[in-house]
């Protein structure tokens, strides 16, 4: 075996114990030692409960997982705030308490479902201008009324060009808990990370105008990696179709 062969099988190797071995969000940690108290609780009590508190134990720990991403860095690309699927590309008003003004904007709305990666992160790089939390229902995410009836965390960001766009974090049938980092003032990278959302969710992104779609609906988005609009673009908004 060759150098190279055996240096390239190391690699490989090594990238997939990293792609199962990612690391904890910190939030997800007090999670952890209580599902292994409770499972460890259920295993004198009966061996087979302390198995399905093994089975919740690894569900939780994947839950909370926060892998490395490689972020596309342009300043007139805006990247996935989340991993999940696009949900809806449709006009809609930004959450008034951002005081963005009533004319409707294009919005991109991705939901996350309980088995995705669920920490958020700065589709631009920009200063975050307002904040604003509206407490409200937990209707399913994948609801359009979500926007408007659920609770939600929103973030105005300004981007270096003078445009803003809008970002805003949405609690779903079972996300009892929205977090995020990002204060008034804050300068953010594209990919940075900003928050996550406990546990099911969606996220909202409203684009200024000139910002262009590059995603369809239907389609898988990878937090802090995936394309999801170009800014001054001369592109149609894409079609696409399952194949």
């Amino acid at each position: 075996m060759t150098g190279r062969k055996r240096t390239a099988e190391a690699y490989t190797f090594m990238d997939t114990i990293r792609s199962v071995l990612v690391p904890i969000h910190r939030e997800g940690h007090k999670f952890i030692a209580i599902f292994v108290a409770v499972t460890v609780v259920l295993f004198l009590i009966a061996e087979p409960l302390g198995w399905l508190g093994v089975v919740l134990t690894l569900w939780c720990t994947y839950f909370f997982r926060d892998p490395p991403r490689v972020t596309p860095v342009a300043e007139n690309l805006l990247i996935a705030p989340a991993d999940g699927v696009v949900q809806m590309i449709e006009r809609a008003v930004p959450p008034e308490e951002l005081g963005m003004g009533t004319d409707p904007r294009q919005r991109i709305s991705i939901f996350m479902n309980v088995f995705d990666v669920h920490v958020n992160r700065s589709p631009v790089d920009g200063t975050v201008t307002a904040t604003a939390y509206r407490p409200g229902s937990f209707l399913n995410a994948a609801l359009d009324k979500a926007s408007v009836d659920n609770e939600r965390q929103a973030l105005k960001i300004r981007l270096n060009n003078g445009k803003e766009i809008a970002v805003v974090q949405i609690a779903g049938l079972v996300a009892r808990r929205i977090l995020c980092d990002a204060r008034e003032g804050r300068e953010l990278k594209a990919g940075e990370r900003f928050g996550m959302i406990r546990f099911g969710s969606r996220v909202d992104v409203y684009l200024d105008e000139g910002m262009v779609p590059l995603v369809i609906v239907g389609q898988r988005t990878i937090g802090g990696e995936t394309v999801i609009a170009e800014d001054n673009s001369t592109a149609q908004p894409r079609v696409g179709e399952v194949r």
